[in-house]
């Protein structure tokens, strides 16, 4: 088990340029793969990407599950995308609070507005390209740790930061929400290999 330090925001490798995977058999991405999952684990969040643990790989791993934040109606096992990209967005959109790991020190939560279904390519751990659609949280964590490739924070995404809330007034007044939680229902709508 290899707990990482969670970047937080500010910090410079956040908004470092990522490179793509070339060597998917290579132990220093095995490592990083390895070292996300443990320490997304530890800090009970849904999805990581490498440059929060201070690597600066295109890599990011997504898992929505019940945690001290969340009360999902929708567990799913842990995915790793690796050189990925989104290849769809379609219009419709609706408005989820996120949290993040790297304003974990912060506890801050806000609302943001993502289209509510996606279509990514990736390629896995085992090196074999994938192609998933969904929509909920899943699709919502997808769309925001692929924001990290490109060194974007969610907090730059937020329309009204009169909104803002701690943490705590998340979990009492908003994680249990009707809009929340209808918001946060997933479909994998089509998954397959490439």
């Amino acid at each position: 088990m290899a707990i990482r330090t969670t970047i937080q925001i500010g910090d410079p490798r956040l908004k470092a340029k990522n490179v793509e995977v070339k060597d998917f058999s290579n132990p220093k991405v095995k490592k990083v793969i390895k070292d996300l999952k443990d320490t997304m684990r530890k800090h009970d969040l849904i999805g990581m990407a490498a440059p929060q643990i201070g690597e600066n790989y295109k890599i990011f791993i997504t898992q929505p599950r019940k945690t001290k934040a969340r009360k999902l109606p929708f567990t799913d096992k842990v995915r790793v995308y690796i050189n990925p990209k989104i290849i769809k967005f379609p219009k419709p959109q609706n408005i989820i609070y996120e949290g993040c790991g790297s304003v974990l020190n912060g506890g801050l939560f806000g609302p943001v507005k993502r289209p509510k279904e996606v279509t990514i390519v990736a390629t896995n751990e085992k090196g074999k390209n994938f192609q998933l659609r969904c929509d909920g949280i899943l699709a919502r964590v997808i769309q925001h740790e692929y924001d990290h490739m490109f060194g974007i924070e969610f907090t730059e995404k937020i329309d009204d930061y009169k909104k803002l809330i701690a943490r705590e007034f998340y979990l009492k007044n908003i994680r249990n929400s009707k809009e929340q939680l209808d918001a946060s229902k997933v479909n994998i709508l089509e998954a397959k290999d490439l």
